[in-house]
């Protein structure tokens, strides 16, 4: 039987499996998640910002090459986070260790591109 798309993103409900944990760390799970939801509101907001109040450079895209970046790892991590949300609340309602997190590399990786890309942006771009 095919998987439907929640299920193919998300995986299957944590909730329906095991026994129900400690509730503290159901919270703290669900903080968490929130958190990283704010993280991915702010690149987002950043990214529209910078695609919208910035002055334009002498060429042409520069500020949607910073801005989009930016966009699309706010899309990503929020969808990332509650995977992961998922993956640690099954994990603890098993009884298992809890999984690793790639998030916070991600999040460095592209913050340290854009950075870079807006270094060189600002370089070879600016209108003085």
């Amino acid at each position: 039987m095919a998987k439907s798309a929640k299920e193919w993103l998300f995986g299957p409900d944590p909730r329906q499996s095991g026994e129900e944990p400690d509730p503290r760390f159901s919270f703290a799970n669900e903080r968490t998640l929130l958190a990283w939801n704010r993280t991915a509101l702010a690149l987002v907001g950043v990214g529209l910002a910078v695609a919208n109040l910035l002055p334009p450079f002498s060429f042409a895209y520069g500020r949607r090459m910073l801005a989009l970046p930016l966009i699309a790892l706010g899309g990503a991590i929020s969808l990332l986070s509650l995977r992961e949300w998922g993956q640690n609340e099954r994990a603890m309602r098993l009884g298992e260790p809890l999984p690793g997190s790639r998030l916070p590399i991600v999040l460095a990786v592209v913050i340290g591109f854009v950075a870079l890309l807006a270094v060189a942006v600002s370089l070879l771009g600016a209108t003085d």
